[in-house]
């Protein structure tokens, strides 16, 4: 338990945070879901259409460090490679 007044105060910034952080992971997510849900779909179109959207969100992700840097590049990638092998 936060004994110190700072203590106490890094306590309720990190609560602020975390929520914060939640709410940008689950925005990721859910752009992510609608690319892999048109690509199950196998409709290639609306694939590229919502990967579009999602790129600069799963970046945006990587700046704000919810994720690494590296890991938004590979999830683009292989979104990216996953409609490349839907449209051939």
């Amino acid at each position: 338990m936060a004994n110190t007044p700072s203590a106490k105060k890094a306590v309720r910034k990190i609560a602020r945070r975390t929520e914060v952080n939640k709410a940008r992971r689950s925005r990721m997510r859910t752009f992510i879901r609608n690319v892999e849900e048109a690509i199950t779909k196998g409709d290639s179109a609306e694939a590229k259409t919502a990967l579009q959207a999602a790129q600069p969100e799963i970046m945006r992700a990587a700046q704000k460090g919810i994720v690494h840097k590296n890991h938004a590049s590979r999830k683009i990638s292989r979104l990216s490679g996953r409609i490349k092998a839907l449209s051939a």
